[in-house]
């Protein structure tokens, strides 16, 4: 207790509020000591007057301002003895705002029982007032001295039922008219928060109250840029808020990334940053130079862009998103790290300013006394040294925020080009594009003269048409660079005629200008790139930072990451089909730009994309199995098996996943819960929606074929292996694996597939049988020397070779059933002398070669090559002669 004693009166000499309050109510001095040591919760504010027998406005406000003092005074004296944190500060005075309001509000109700109660003209329902908490309110962080931004919402119009009879709407007016006196009139007690409505719809001029249908038509037709980032931090204090929520987050948070947002942010700013200068107001802490505005700002201007996308980041609490913002490495840790630290520097002097006389400011003190009091509380010996750390911590706010909202064009001279595509229409400029570069400068000068004069560019909006005038130059200057230039603008401007009526992507290339450059290799690099960014022009975003896009996958990471995603939009089919198409696109992106950086080998690019497929199939079935009705468990005992080159972990960026499904269940309702559980994974996986499509699946290899059953039991599977299955059958076992769901069943299916290619084999036999195979397919596939994959002596010749030599030896030589992929088990065959060792080698060169020559057609759209392999061809020819005894 003495100690108690003790910080209550280093508080008071501190603060003039707290002294005079003591001094004026000194039962408030017992109480603050005996309970000094706790934080005033919800419980105590409860517990500090009998709420529910107010029966009027009036007879409640004194018990709320005294209430508003208790707390006040704990604060003060808790903070300044070091005893409570920001996070304890912000969020008592933000539940102190909340309870005030929930309190109020039964009573002011009560003050109208004569108009009955509100009836919505469509339920038929009793309406209840919906208030809604805004800016610092909504996010749980007001300061000690705030006002409070609120805005009231009604559900439904309609009239009351009572002796005077009115509208729902005047009704409402009438009840937040009472609520506010409640709160926000000064009187003996003074008050308890000042009430702000100005966040409104219409502002000042707009109606006190609203319904949700007019809310919802002045959001969609008039809602403005600066409001997107007020109702961010919206929150609904009280009444249903399920309807208001659907309502206002898409008007806040667009369904793709806003790069817009960035110019609406900085506008927004400026205009604080005039009134700032207009009001000599650079000592203020919030909204001068590095305050805690800017702090917001940076949060918020991400949330904007990406919070569509990234739920994660739909939260109201500036210190909660920085997490996020440093989880997803959109902003570094370290600067992360400053911000916040610069933010609880700001946050705490802020309350310490506002402690001294209780006044709603953020101006730093011009008296010597108030200056040291203000030194001694932040810590700090003299009002130099406080200074110095302040300009410190604003300094590097300032920093963060420029490199954040900086638009490298502004104010920066014209470019150098800018005239050759302003003067376009009345000059050739043939000659200095054939300056710089250009091969054919007369087509490149039709090109661009196509676009400025084609329909679409010239009904662009002002601000977008702007933005292409801005890129078109440099980027006519960056594709110059390149051995290609002409194929690479060509490239490119396909894109900006593609993405020109979406002025987000506009911006993004605008206010991200170092990505010019990496648009430009990739699009130089490979006609595959190109065609697939234009129809994924969201992936525009991976160009932004070089540590991302050319990082190699930490795929549990990453596994987290698609989880905590698709559980963000759960019960929502369609968001959960969109965000595994971003997830997926976005990372074979990735990879795609760091093989053409030539990070991967072509072996270790099959198994990172192989990867990412088999991820993006465990999420799905876990996913789709959720979203099914009258399921019997949490878990399937169902598995995916992968066969061809999803099975042996060879997979391109466009190649079809061969699979099968199995379960192992005896519930009576199994057969038919897995057959559903198949047809939506088949739809998940191939139905084109908004975000592009996923995976082609192809499920012929089941048992039976296309005339088979979509999934099949273990125990069929293995009979049908045993019993039924054709030769090619046990082929394309060769290179199959269990891909994700039950391990359990995996394990059996390795099992059987060790069974079955372990298996006895009348040699002769096999060979005809596979021969004839090879007939049959080249009857359907003639064989082209162009194509490394269907000619004699090209990839389909060695995948025959090596499954011979699995299905006529593994009985004797079972390591030859390791899934280990066609140039590894070339090795051991010839390790175990079913083959000559350097018949082993040239095969396994020409199979590496035909991989690289497939991949590189691949990424130009070939389906041909135009080097033609001739000598890999002879030396597989002579490893199929050798192995089957047969000349191809």
């Amino acid at each position: 207790m003495p100690a108690n004693t003790a910080a209550i009166a280093s508080a008071r000499a501190f603060s003039y509020y707290l002294d005079r309050l003591l001094g004026a109510r000194p039962e408030q001095f017992e109480r603050l000591a005996a309970r000094l040591d706790h934080c005033f919760d919800l419980a105590e504010m409860t517990a500090f007057a009998d709420w529910p027998a107010f029966d009027s406005i009036d007879t409640l406000m004194p018990a709320l301002r005294q209430l508003r003092a208790a707390v006040m005074a704990r604060l003060i004296t808790r903070d300044h003895a070091g005893l409570a944190d920001l996070h304890e500060v912000v969020t008592t005075i933000s539940a102190l705002a909340d309870f005030a309001v929930q309190q109020a509000l039964p009573v002011a109700r009560r003050s109208l029982a004569q108009f009955g109660d509100p009836i919505g003209e469509e339920s038929g329902e009793v309406q209840q007032l919906i208030v809604i908490g805004m800016g610092k309110l909504g996010g749980f962080e007001l300061n000690v001295s705030s006002d409070i931004d609120l805005i009231f919402i009604y559900p439904e119009d309609g009239d009351t039922n009572g002796q005077r009879k009115t509208s729902n709407h005047e009704y409402f007016t009438r009840l937040g008219k009472e609520l506010i006196r409640a709160i926000n009139d000064l009187t003996y007690d003074g008050q308890v928060f000042r009430v702000d409505m100005r966040l409104r719809p219409y502002g000042d001029s707009g109606p006190l109250v609203m319904s949700l249908a007019a809310l919802e038509n002045y959001l969609l037709s008039q809602g403005r840029e600066w409001e997107r980032y007020a109702w961010i931090k919206a929150r609904v204090m009280t009444g249903d808020d399920s309807y208001l929520s659907q309502l206002v987050r898409p008007f806040v948070y667009r369904k793709y990334m806003d790069y817009g947002a960035y110019g609406a942010m900085r506008e927004l700013h400026a205009q604080i940053r005039r009134e700032v200068a207009r009001r000599d107001m650079a000592e203020n802490i919030k909204l001068g130079p590095g305050g805690i505005r800017e702090v917001e700002f940076i949060a918020q201007v991400f949330q904007l862009i990406r919070g569509g996308r990234e739920r994660r980041l739909q939260l109201r609490s500036t210190r909660e998103t920085y997490a996020v913002l440093a989880e997803l490495r959109l902003l570094e840790p370290e600067t992360v790290g400053q911000l916040l630290e610069a933010y609880t520097f700001l946050r705490n002097l802020e309350h310490r300013l506002q402690y001294l006389d209780d006044q709603q400011t953020q101006n730093l003190p011009t008296s010597e006394d108030n200056r040291q009091r203000i030194a001694a509380s932040m810590g700090f010996a003299d009002w130099h040294g406080f200074l110095d750390a302040l300009n410190q911590h604003r300094r590097r706010v300032t920093r963060h925020f420029e490199q954040v909202f900086f638009l490298p064009t502004e104010g920066a001279a014209a470019h150098p080009l800018q005239a050759l595509w302003q003067e376009l229409a009345d000059n050739d400029i043939s000659a200095t594009l054939q300056q710089l570069g250009y091969h054919d400068a007369a087509d490149v000068q039709r090109q661009l003269r196509s676009l400025a004069a084609s329909q679409r560019y010239q009904q662009m909006p002002d601000s977008s048409r702007k933005k292409l005038d801005a890129l078109i130059p440099p980027l006519i200057e960056v594709a110059a660079g390149f051995d290609n230039p002409d194929l690479t603008l060509s490239r490119i401007l396909t894109l900006l005629e593609s993405i020109s009526r979406r002025a987000s992507y506009l911006s993004l290339l605008q206010e991200y200008p170092q990505t010019l450059q990496r648009l430009a290799s990739l699009y130089s690099a490979s006609a595959w790139v190109s065609a697939y960014l234009n129809r994924h022009p969201i992936l525009l975003d991976e160009l932004l930072d070089a540590r991302v896009l050319y990082a190699s996958p930490d795929w549990p990471q990453l596994a987290a990451q698609l989880e905590q995603q698709l559980a963000d939009c759960q019960g929502d089919v369609e968001a959960q089909m969109d965000t595994l198409r971003h997830f997926q696109h976005a990372q074979t992106f990735r990879l795609v730009a760091q093989d053409l950086a030539g990070m991967w080998t072509l072996e270790a690019l099959s198994d990172e994309l192989s990867a990412l497929a088999d991820m993006v199939l465990d999420a799905t079935l876990r996913h789709a199995w959720l979203d099914l009705p009258k399921r019997h468990c949490e878990v399937p005992r169902f598995s995916i098996i992968g066969y061809g080159k999803l099975g042996g972990k060879e997979l391109g960026y466009a190649s079809d996943l061969d699979v099968i499904f199995l379960y192992d269940d005896d519930h009576p309702d199994a057969a038919e819960l897995y057959s559903r559980l198949a047809r939506k994974l088949t739809t998940w996986l191939t139905s084109v929606t908004a975000a592009g499509s996923l995976y082609d699946i192809d499920l012929r290899l089941r048992p039976n074929g296309t005339s088979g059953l979509l999934v099949s039991t273990v125990d069929a599977f293995r009979q049908y292996q045993q019993k039924d299955a054709w030769l090619w059958e046990h082929q394309a076992l060769t290179r199959a694996r269990f891909v994700c769901g039950d391990a359990a069943i995996g394990q059996q299916f390795e099992a059987i597939r060790h069974q079955v290619l372990t298996q006895p084999r009348d040699i002769g036999q096999l060979r005809d049988e596979v021969l004839a195979m090879r007939a049959k397919m080249l009857e359907s596939h003639p064989a082209r020397d162009g194509d490394v994959k269907h000619a004699r002596g090209g990839i389909v010749d060695v995948e025959f070779i090596t499954q011979f030599l699995i299905l006529a030896h593994a009985s004797q030589y079972p390591e030859l059933t390791r899934n280990s992929g066609n140039i590894a088990l070339l090795g051991v065959a010839a390790n175990v002398g079913l083959i000559p060792a350097e018949l082993a080698n040239q095969g396994q060169s020409a199979y590496r070669h035909y991989r690289r020559l497939q991949h590189a057609a691949r990424l130009n759209d070939s389906q041909t090559t135009d080097d033609i392999p001739q000598e890999d061809y002879r030396h597989v020819r002579a490893l199929w002669q050798c192995a089957l005894q047969d000349e191809a």
